[in-house]
């Protein structure tokens, strides 16, 4: 899949639900390439900035959007990745924090 394409599919489908691109769009495409790759490599988009084991099942959570987006966005205005923000956030209207990471450590292999 193109990552034009794959841009433009998911912002179309996740602006109504109040999710949008991060404005760096730069960045933005770096992460849905990382995303096209993972799909490549183990046939489902795992998130780009979590480390996926190609078991589809225990990568459930971590199928992008992951679970933790939503969390995530409603705490932070951002998703963990940075991909997913509040248009408050795009606009400059709220701080830009750290996000921590929810997924607990058992899904994570170590």
């Amino acid at each position: 899949m193109d990552v034009e394409k794959l841009f433009e599919n998911l912002r179309k489908v996740q602006e109504p639900k109040g999710y949008y691109f991060n404005n760096d769009k730069a960045y933005v495409m770096e992460l849905l390439s990382a995303l096209i790759l993972n799909k490549n490599r183990y046939g489902y988009m795992a998130c780009p900035c979590r480390l996926a084991s190609g078991d589809r099942e225990a990568d459930r959570d971590i199928l992008c959007p992951c679970v933790y987006r939503e969390p995530d966005v409603k705490e932070y205005d951002s998703c963990y990745c940075g991909l997913y923000v509040t248009k408050a956030w795009n606009e400059g209207k709220v701080e830009t924090d750290y996000i921590p990471e929810r997924r607990p450590p058992e899904k994570m292999g170590f």
